[in-house]
């Protein structure tokens, strides 16, 4: 029996609702398994903690987290409670950052039993590998003389090794997959870090022969993902560019509420966190109609990296089957509520094994 301890942060709004259906969803893929034993453990940290205690986690928040193996968490933010750089840097960015969660991967294909708002869809299956350290994310920079003549300057910051480390994950992943890299990049307007970015992208080529590549300009690439996405395969990207290409991947998949994510160290020598792209949702919260399946496709991302494909495979094909079965929230156009999916996809799996 392989025990894995995991930290659950349902965080804010929705994260309430769906991280709870997705760890009993999780338990049954264990007990179906018989090899695998979750041993949870939740964490209040949100917007209200941060409102009773003055920060979104406490000091030692980090180090609790490196006991664990892995970290499962729903969203973070509440604007209309604490601004948005505040909670996200306070929590969500300080974690991947102290816990060297370098990668942040992020599939988008089209699901059986969901329409595309794309005209004329067809089947893609695509993924986007996100650098998750560094890049146009940072606290560096300033503003002077506030007035009618304020500057506000934001500094991006890339190096050699982070940007080598994202372009070899998407190379290896390409190389399971159907050997294209395709390079977020906007070298003709920016002109220090995306030349840097296009130069590292074509030394690390080199030693993927097999591998088709190709480099977009960042506008260009956004259209391409809504107009022939099934041409894309791997997409890598800085953290700024890959945060808005993966959002366009959720809505041609139907919904953001139905894209996961992995933030991913890769070495292992700390815990990887999964959470989907959603956010909290504050305008839904508490209603019982939140969409669970970007929390429950994590929990299949977290599955693959634990070694669990074949248990991941079957989640995927449970959620399938639910969406094939007109059982949808909402944001689906469906009716169903987030315990009825949740239902669903339980009755799903312990009928099928």
């Amino acid at each position: 029996m392989e025990k894995y301890a995991i930290a659950a942060i349902p965080g804010d709004g929705i994260g309430n609702e769906v991280v709870p259906a997705a760890m009993r969803i999780l338990d049954v893929v264990a007990e179906i398994h018989g090899g695998i034993q979750w041993e949870w453990t939740s964490f209040p940290w949100s917007c209200q903690y941060y409102l009773q205690h003055g920060m979104m986690m406490p000091s030692e928040g980090i180090d609790i987290l490196r006991s664990f193996d892995q970290i499962f968490l729903g969203a973070v933010g509440m604007p209309n409670l604490v601004p948005d750089h505040i909670s996200l840097w306070g929590l969500l960015i300080r974690i991947r950052r102290e816990l060297e969660q370098s990668i942040n991967l992020r599939p988008a294909r089209l699901l059986k039993g969901l329409r595309s708002p794309l005209l004329h869809p067809a089947d893609f299956d695509l993924v986007v590998i996100r650098e998750n350290s560094e890049g146009e994310y940072t606290e560096i920079g300033g503003r002077m003389k506030k007035g009618e003549d304020e500057i506000v300057v934001q500094n991006a910051v890339f190096t050699r090794k982070a940007t080598e480390r994202a372009m070899r994950y998407a190379f290896e992943q390409a190389k399971k997959r159907r050997n294209q890299v395709t390079s977020a990049t906007k070298s003709n307007g920016i002109s220090h870090s995306m030349p840097f970015w296009d130069e590292v992208f074509r030394e690390v080529s080199t030693d993927y022969p097999q591998v088709t590549t190709s480099s977009q300009h960042i506008d260009a690439l956004t259209a391409f993902l809504i107009t022939r996405p099934h041409d894309l395969d791997v997409i890598v990207a800085s953290n700024l560019f890959g945060d808005i290409l993966t959002d366009v991947g959720a809505a041609i998949m139907g919904s953001i509420g139905i894209a996961p994510a992995a933030n991913l160290n890769v070495d292992r020598k700390y815990p990887s966190m999964f959470e989907p792209v959603h956010g909290s949702a504050p305008d839904i919260a508490g209603q019982g109609i939140a969409n669970p399946l970007g929390q429950i496709w994590t929990g299949k991302l977290m599955l693959d990296f634990l070694g669990y494909e074949e248990m991941g495979t079957l989640l995927l094909e449970a959620i399938e089957f639910t969406l094939q079965s007109g059982i949808k929230t909402p944001d689906l156009h469906g009716k169903a509520t987030t315990e009825e999916v949740t239902t669903a996809i339980i009755e799903y799996l312990q009928k099928t094994c």
